[in-house]
């Protein structure tokens, strides 16, 4: 079954609610305990604000990195564990009531602290250090005010599965059938809906030696999140730990980066990674069981007690769940009860994830794939021995090859249960093409490497559902031309503005607005310009262009099935095949009126349609305070780049906000990194806005400008360049 990813948008709007949690006081042995442990870290501020975190064991870089994060924006730490806790009823109120349930269903507190108490001595170390950071940051600024985490647990890390905090494997299950099923009640109310179809992700691009001038492989980090969701920072230690890169806040390991030996690029992952089963439900004595093999089985029950906050009280609200052995009923479907499996925590996640951040070579990090514990990423590689790589996917489960994956099977047989993991060696992969480069943009594995890629037939087809885009087009025809790449170059490349979606639709409505041998008066009249602009517009997203608003602003009015991003059934097209079937088969109907909309909309708001695309599209950093919105009174930014449905590499995915004119970026390129795998590791890279969460930090905009531009800074990797650079150095709590 698809493996849907739950990005819920919840920005930071809970972050100025009055309600607040008393602080736990720390008492004064471990006050000691922890000072001792902050003189033993360094961390240096260069001049762009990034942490370098230096510590004697691996365990002080996890504390100083904590200590780092929660100086940088504590309120975006907290809301991460609050929303993995299924607890952000508690200060956003009854509206997250079913979120919350659907991640106490997933994600099992009890699981996350027995794994702890289990977990090897060097991870326990770790853990406690995560913990410490966070809490000694809390005990040296008591004007830091949780909204609920007072105290942070060791355990803590242990409620997700990988690097995407935020990621949830749900097959094609919605929140509101989850609320159907469990209060009989399909209002939609008291729950907030998965963005099932909007097109998210990241790009990530490997060139081999000799694709590149210097003869060294180079390494693009491009990932697509919400703004601010992966600040930047560096952790050494005396034990081998040297990484720099990107951390989802409140996570100890970096998530997409490089160390002195190799790199990494998480691209979301469509693998089908759960499953929904069918249950045969009988009711015997009272009591409820399950049909397996022929056997009733009792169903598992487990009371699960949610509070919400209502007027300032918190409410409790117990809800009876049931279980099979394959996990938790979700939703009743034509009158069957449907339950999940997945893999939504895994300790050997975190393992994986620590572990190949102090990979030395490629078989170092082929060691951390085979753990199989990744499930929402794909991985593009490269290092300084010149070796590029690529595996779609990591966590596959063994399944019969018979059945569609895609659809809900029967859960009274043990036919269907899942058979183990796939070796890597089954898996979808490519190592060293011919060709000398590797990408993905959250396309399928196929066209990887060009006509180097893997071949579909090779493989069953729940191992890549993944359907074609637009960016994996545009990312293909721009990495088979060039031979000479330097770190300069990717960089152009990856912000590469064609939006090769209008390739297809335009000529369809020029072709449409022809051919239309009764035309309304009105509608000619009012097309006749805008036509004649798109007709000669090379479809690329620039600023100054008329062309650019006119194609995008029609786009989004026009039949959603050329934005699905994602194959949900076997046999399903892709993005690319839908918006060609939809171009071809086009009525006028369907294509002209809606551009007529588009001009007198413009008209309507500016007092003409020829505005250029950087008016309208701006970027505006807000703070996250519940009573800030995006103004156009306020200063912001002209932004070229466009959104990734319509092939923009440079993703910058805007909409309107209450009581704008104009469009405010929210997610697309956040953290981005280029880096070269020499004698000496070479790297640039640039942040949205900048790395401070606090507006009064000379670092909250600093980089607002060059995000602008596509202008990188120079990541200062090395520690005599960050003494040069340094801005502050201190020990934690000084």
């Amino acid at each position: 079954m698809r493996n849907y990813r739950n990005y819920l948008k919840f920005g930071l709007l809970l972050l100025c609610i009055s309600f607040q949690s008393i602080a736990q006081k720390t008492d004064a042995k471990e006050i000691i305990r922890l000072k001792k442990i902050a003189q033993q870290v360094t961390i240096i501020r260069d001049n762009w604000g990034i942490a370098h975190v230096y510590g004697k064991t691996d365990a002080d870089a996890v504390f100083g990195m904590l200590y780092a994060q929660c100086e940088d924006d504590f309120k975006r730490v907290e809301l991460n564990y609050i929303e993995k806790l299924g607890r952000l009823s508690e200060i956003k109120g009854e509206s997250f009531l079913y979120n919350d349930l659907e991640i106490k269903l997933l994600i099992d507190v009890n699981e996350a602290k027995t794994d702890y108490k289990k977990a090897a001595p060097w991870l326990k170390k770790l853990l406690n250090s995560y913990a410490d950071g966070i809490n000694f940051y809390l005990h040296t600024h008591p004007e830091t005010k949780p909204v609920l985490l007072s105290h942070f647990e060791p355990w803590y890390p242990l409620l997700w599965t990988d690097g995407s905090i935020g990621a949830i494997s749900t097959a094609d299950l919605s929140t509101g059938e989850l609320k159907a099923f469990y209060s009989g009640n399909t209002a939609k109310v008291a729950y907030t809906e998965r963005e099932k179809e909007i097109q998210t992700g990241s790009n990530g691009f490997a060139l081999a030696p000799a694709k590149t001038a210097s003869g060294n492989a180079i390494l693009y980090i491009n990932p697509h999140t919400s703004f601010y969701f992966r600040p930047e920072i560096q952790i050494t230690s005396d034990e081998g730990l040297n990484v720099y890169g990107a951390v989802t806040w409140g996570q100890f390991f970096i998530y997409q980066g490089f160390n002195e030996n190799c790199g990494w690029m998480h691209t979301s992952s469509g693998v089908d990674v759960a499953d929904l089963y069918a249950e045969k439900i009988v009711a015997k004595n009272k009591k409820l069981f399950y049909e397996y093999n022929k056997k009733l089985l009792p169903l598992k029950e487990k009371t699960l007690t949610i509070s919400y906050l209502k007027n300032g009280t918190l409410i409790p609200k117990e809800f009876k769940t049931y279980f099979t052995n394959h996990g938790p009923i979700m939703v009743k479907r034509d009158g069957k009860w449907i339950s999940l499996k997945s893999n939504n925590r895994s300790m050997n996640s975190l393992v994986q994830s620590w572990t190949r951040t102090k990979s030395k070579s490629f078989d170092d990090y082929q060691k951390a794939m085979d753990l199989k514990a990744n499930t929402s990423n794909n991985t593009v590689y490269a290092d300084n021995k010149g070796n590029i790589a690529y595996w779609h996917g990591n966590f596959i489960p063994i399944r019969d090859k018979k059945l569609n994956w895609s659809k809900v099977v029967d859960g009274t047989t043990s036919a269907t249960q899942w058979k183990g993991l796939h070796a890597i060696s089954e898996t979808v992969h490519l190592y060293n093409p011919a060709n000398g480069w590797l990408q993905n943009c959250n396309s399928n594995p196929y066209s990887v490497a060009g006509t180097n890629s893997p071949k579909e037939e090779n493989y069953l087809p729940y191992m890549a559902p993944d359907g074609e885009n637009f960016r994996g087009v545009n990312a293909v025809r721009l990495l088979s031309k060039e031979n000479q790449y330097s770190l300069d170059k990717i960089i152009a490349d990856g912000y590469d503005t064609k939006l090769s979606a209008f390739e297809i639709l335009i000529p369809s409505l020029i072709a449409s607005f022809e051919k239309n041998t009764q035309p309304n008066e009105q509608l000619y009249a009012d097309l006749v310009e805008p036509i004649a602009i798109l007709k000669k517009w090379d479809y690329y997203a620039k600023a100054n262009s008329i062309a650019t608003t006119l194609a995008n602003e029609w786009a989004f009015k026009l039949d959603p099935i050329i934005r699905k991003a994602y194959i949900t059934e076997q046999g399903e097209l892709d993005q690319i095949e839908n918006t060609k079937s939809f171009a071809k088969n086009a009525t006028a109907d369907q294509l002209l009126p809606q551009l007529q909309f588009v001009i007198n909309e413009l008209k309507t708001k500016f007092g003409t349609w020829q505005i250029p695309w950087g008016e309208i599209n701006r970027f505006q950093r807000l703070s996250g305070d519940i009573t800030l919105e995006y103004d156009d009174n306020k200063e912001s930014l002209p932004i070229a780049n466009a959104s990734a449905s319509w092939g923009c590499l440079p993703s910058f995915a805007s909409s309107y906000r209450k009581g704008s004119k104009k469009r405010y970026g929210y997610s697309g390129n956040s953290f981005v990194c280029a880096v070269e795998f020499g004698a000496k590791i070479k790297a640039k890279s640039l942040l949205a806005g900048g790395n401070s969460g606090d507006p009064k930090s000379n670092h909250f905009y600093d980089q607002a400008e060059m995000y602008q531009k596509g202008q990188f800074k120079e990541v200062l990797f090395y520690k005599e360049d960050v003494l040069k650079n340094a801005e502050r150095t201190y020990h934690p709590g000084q």
